[in-house]
Parts: C-alpha cells; structure tokens; sequence
C-alpha cells in the first residue's frame, strides 16, 4: 500500500485541490477562492496550508493561516474514495501542531451548519460549537 505524504500546498497545486474542493459536499467555493487570492493566502501564511498525497495523486487538502492571535482552517477535505483511513486526522494535527509552533492557542474553523458529515468529523477531533459567537460578514467594495 502507498503510504499518505502531508506536505506544504504550493501554488501549482491549485487546480488539483480547487477539483477536490469543488467534488467534496460541504466545501463550498466563492470569488475568495480565486488562485490570485489563494496564492496571496499562501504567502501571508508561509508553510501551513497542507496537501495529501498517495503517490503522486492529491487526496487532501486544507488551508491554515493565522492572524497572528488567531488559526483559522478553511476548506479542509479528503477524496471520498480515501476517507475513514485517518487522512484528515493526520492533516489537522500538523496544522495543529504547526499553529502551536507560531504560539497560537486557539483555532476557528468554519463549518456549514448542514454539513453533518463535516460537524461530526469535526467532533471526533474535539472540537467544540461556540454558542457566544456570530459569524456575519461585509464585502469591502
């Protein structure tokens, strides 16, 4: 069996993860997602956006930054055909562990609240509903 590498997302991984993002329910994709402002993301956050990979194929993806008091995840997903093999577990304890490095202690993740497959991954993993917290949003033009 080929053994899951987790290695740093590049730019060039773009079109791949964005066809893993757009094929996965619960991961929805919007204007933000532009490769001009992933690209952008990528760098502001050097190292902790994160793909997996079985050879050379892609079968996860995340993106991970921080606002310097703050982790953020976004997107995170994993091929249906490779779920329930730990891929997503081992994803998320390097962006974690990676986080923790940067001396952020706590992280926001984003999770539509019909995706019951998403909130109950999200759950084995320990994390929490934040009931004191509103997420609302405004465009800036």
């Amino acid at each position: 069996m080929v053994q899951i590498k987790i290695r740093k997302m590049k730019i060039e991984d773009y079109e791949t993860v964005v066809e893993l993002w757009n094929n996965t329910k619960g991961v929805q994709l919007d204007e933000a997602d532009s490769k001009e402002n992933i690209s952008r993301y990528l760098n502001r956050n050097p190292g902790l956006s994160l793909v997996a990979e079985r050879g050379n194929e892609i079968v996860g993806a995340v993106l991970c930054g921080h606002d310097g008091r703050r982790g953020f995840i976004h997107h995170l997903a994993v091929h249906e055909g490779h779920r329930m093999n730990g891929i997503g577990k081992k994803i998320m304890a390097e962006c974690l562990n990676m986080l923790k490095k940067e001396h952020i202690e706590l992280c926001y993740l984003f999770v539509f609240i019909d995706n019951d497959h998403g909130i109950k991954f999200w759950n084995t993993l320990g994390c929490e509903k934040t009931e004191d917290l509103n997420i609302m949003s405004i465009k800036t033009h």
